[in-house]
């Protein structure tokens, strides 16, 4: 993810050290410094020369430049406030103050001071973004159209494509400039980070690496590879980058640290979650969302819920949670208007222009055609990424029952079989498909087993009824019968004698017709006499007539 600022955040800089001094003695300059980029040293520079009576006019504008490229926006701010009541460097100085207020998340006031300003290039990017963040379509369009061809002017038009999730837009533009300034290789940084939104990680991979062969220690590059790896299955890799960048850049990266503990966090499956996200809400976008799909593994609906409730999602991840959400709410109370919900987020993603064709989008469109239960559209789009999730159970799980409700049994019970998670196997829906499978696939036996080793509940007995009813209407009686005697015991209802005494007598015909064993003769028998109708006797004579005859041994 990247650092995107909701609201300020104070950093702190530390004053300059004996070994700062010792620095500045050697009579480096400011330009050395900024090229360098040791804004620190550049800060020290400046403070010693102000303590020195060293001043220039424009010292402070300087100083509000370091704090504001070393991301301590708020100190910057604070600076540039001090200088707006200079008459020559007020209106300079306001813009400088909107952008720190842009990237403090303080957009109505960045908006507000920049419209103060003159007219410029930068002021017509400033309020560009700004009215991207406060969602002002207007604006957008209004200055969008003010845009120039100029280098920065297309950067800035690739950025907000990016936030808009038209990322082939943004890279057609980044690649553009790099033909015409080949020299720009941070250009692949951005490019990368779109591939590794549209999730072609390894072309990101390869792109990043272009810009890290000069630049190893980016903190920003390293990020994104260790994201990378992270969506690659390479955790452990993506873990240990960000902790070596953690202590590398520890006294210095006041602007990137908060994103590296939050993208720890993430990497470790949620650790510290409950410790590292909340107080970053309201700081980095992302943060919420993460704290949600926290909330979510550990099956807190109710937390999830009240993170997302009051939010108009906007972004795909923003939509897919919140149609997860409603997924969950609505099966869980039968809430037809939760479903609904969830329906339009899935349907929204899976049919936006940036999504369409990406591996989300898919199991978006997947989603929403499985609560529609049309389970053939379904299969088109799970069929479509099968390939990226032939480990993943949740994914097999649902697969599983798109293919066993279109009735191809054999590849659903192949795909619940390959499920390992214990957590599922145990649950019902897990349990009651596979039955089903078993039962659609003449493996009854295998299905009764399933029951066997439940414990006694409202869910064995569902199973129960279902292992009966599948049966019976498979041929498979025996198991039919075996299933209606434990169901006849527990109920004494009539329906239930019925049912038994249709599948024993189905058993016994099956036994005639040597399509079954005759030894379940016996205990066919045992299961007519669990009972107190008459009738039974009827047919207890009738099967020993017949095995009599036939010299079968019961």
């Amino acid at each position: 993810m990247l650092l995107s600022r909701k609201r300020p955040a104070r950093t702190q800089i530390n004053k300059y050290s004996s070994e700062d001094l010792r620095k500045i003695q050697s009579h480096p300059t400011l330009e050395e410094f900024i090229e360098t980029g040791d804004y620190i040293g550049a800060i020290t520079l400046l403070e010693f020369e102000c303590h020195s009576k060293k001043t220039e006019k424009d010292i402070d504008l300087w100083i509000g430049y370091c704090y504001f490229h070393l991301g301590d926006y708020d100190r910057a701010a604070e600076v540039y406030k001090k200088t707006i009541s200079d008459p020559q460097l007020a209106s300079q100085t306001r813009l400088y103050l909107a952008c720190c207020y842009f990237f403090m998340g303080m957009y109505k006031e960045a908006q507000e001071e920049g419209n103060q300003t003159p007219q410029s290039e930068l002021k017509t990017r400033l309020l560009f973004h700004t009215a991207y963040k406060l969602n002002d379509e207007r604006n957008i369009l209004i200055y969008h159209n003010r845009l120039s061809d100029a280098l920065e002017n297309q950067l800035s038009l690739a950025s907000i494509h990016f936030l808009r999730g038209h990322h082939q837009e943004a890279i057609e533009i980044y690649k553009r400039i790099m033909i015409e300034n080949r020299n720009f290789i941070a250009l692949n940084v951005y490019i990368g980070l779109c591939y590794y939104k549209l999730d072609y990680y390894d072309v990101a991979l390869e792109v990043l690496d272009l810009y890290l062969q000069h630049y190893p220690n980016s903190p920003m590059a390293v990020n994104l590879r260790a994201c990378i790896n992270y969506r690659l299955q390479n955790s452990k890799t993506a873990i240990e980058e960000l902790k070596a960048l953690r202590e590398l850049f520890s006294s210095n990266l006041s602007y990137a640290r908060d994103l590296i503990n939050h993208n720890l966090s993430v990497f470790t499956h949620g650790e510290a979650s409950l410790k590292v996200l909340p107080p970053l809400i309201d700081v980095l976008p992302e943060a919420r969302l993460n704290l949600v799909i926290y909330h979510l593994r550990r099956e807190d609906i109710g937390s999830a819920y009240e993170l997302l409730k009051d939010i108009e999602p906007i972004t795909p991840h923003e939509c897919i949670l919140k149609a997860i959400i409603n997924t969950l709410i609505g099966q869980e109370t039968g809430s037809i208007d939760h479903l609904k919900l969830a329906q339009q987020h899935f349907q929204s993603v899976g049919n936006s222009a940036s999504e369409c064709d990406t591996i989300c989008g898919r199991q978006c469109m997947a989603s929403y055609f499985f609560l529609l239960r049309q389970f053939e559209n379904a299969i088109v789009y799970l069929n479509s990424i099968q390939a990226y999730f032939s480990n993943d159970d949740i994914f097999n799980l649902n697969f599983a029952q798109a293919k066993a409700e279109m009735g191809d049994y054999k590849e659903a019970q192949k795909l619940l079989l390959m499920i390992q998670s214990e957590k599922i196997r145990s649950e019902y829906v897990y349990i009651s498909w596979l039955a089903r499978c078993f039962i659609m696939n003449k493996e009854s036996r295998s299905a009764w087993e399933l029951y066997l080793k439940m414990e006694t509940s409202v869910d064995s007995l569902n199973l129960l009824n279902l292992i009966a009813n599948d049966c019976y209407r498979t041929s498979q009686f025996y198991i039919a019968a075996k299933a209606f005697d434990v169901l006849e015991r527990l109920d004494s209802s009539p329906e239930y004698w019925k049912s038994k005494r249709g599948a024993c007598i189905g058993a016994f015909r099956s036994v005639v017709a040597n399509n079954v064993s005759k030894e379940i003769l016996g205990e066919i028998i045992q299961i007519l006499r669990n009972t107190n109708n008459k009738e039974s006797d009827q047919f207890i004579r009738i099967i020993k007539k017949w095995a009599n005859e036939n010299s079968v041994n019961i």
